[in-house]
């Protein structure tokens, strides 16, 4: 009798657990169906592969220029490189030019409370870490320059959501994910000053659901716009 008790405890609460973790499933459920588009995708690396290698031959001058000038700026590796997420979780080094001084880490501590943005990464107006050269260079999207080689090797693309460290995306849904993260998107081309992390994601979704060869050069176009206007958000 205690044992078939035992046994009745024990299969209650299994069916307890497996209606939890249901839940759980229901919860967590992708808002986001990842279309194949295998012709479209072949042309989107074949469009990054011949821009990428053009980009680099090309502005190999101004690359040498914007390295030295940091280092005069602030003595050190004028290059950042940092552990980004890429498409399907996959961890990648992401590629920038240092636009802050070299200790940047260590006063990044004594400033979270300043964050000015609810989203997972931190931003702030009038951020001291940065330095004079590195204000310009974000301001005109020169910093970004270097991805340009992330891109040539495969781990990110032209236009896709842009990559997160380890830290931040693990406070936001793995399905924004499913695509390659890119140089620039929908909220690089949308007025992002205090956009929260579901306006942020929403765009996300949006670029993964209607991605196509049109979605793609009308971001590049605005992008453009926004760095010749000087309004890099």
């Amino acid at each position: 009798m205690g044992e078939g008790m035992e046994d009745l405890k024990t299969t209650v609460v299994a069916e307890q657990v497996n209606t939890e973790v249901a839940e759980d499933v229901v919860m967590v459920k992708s808002k986001v169906t990842l279309k194949k588009k295998p012709v479209y995708d072949f042309f989107k690396r074949l469009g990054d592969v011949i821009i990428s290698i053009l980009a680099l031959t090309c502005g190999l001058p101004v690359f040498v220029i914007i390295a030295i000038v940091i280092m005069i700026d602030d003595f050190g590796n004028p290059f950042f490189m940092q552990e980004r997420k890429g498409k399907d979780g996959k961890a990648f080094n992401m590629f920038k030019f240092r636009t802050m001084f070299m200790h940047a880490d260590e006063m990044k501590v004594d400033l979270m409370e300043e964050n000015e943005y609810d989203s997972v990464h931190f931003k702030m107006s009038n951020d001291p870490r940065i330095t004079k050269v590195g204000k310009f260079l974000r301001k005109t999207s020169l910093d970004e320059l270097p991805q340009i080689l992330n891109v040539l090797l495969g781990h990110m693309t032209i236009i896709g959501p842009r990559p997160f460290v380890r830290s931040e995306q693990e406070q936001l849904p793995s399905d924004r994910l499913l695509v390659k993260p890119g140089l620039s998107c929908y909220w690089q081309i949308t007025d992002t000053v205090k956009m929260s992390n579901e306006d942020q994601l929403e765009l996300d979704y949006k670029y993964i659901r209607n991605r196509s060869v049109g979605t793609d050069i009308k971001i590049i176009w605005e992008t453009v716009e926004l760095v010749v206007k000087g309004s890099n958000q």
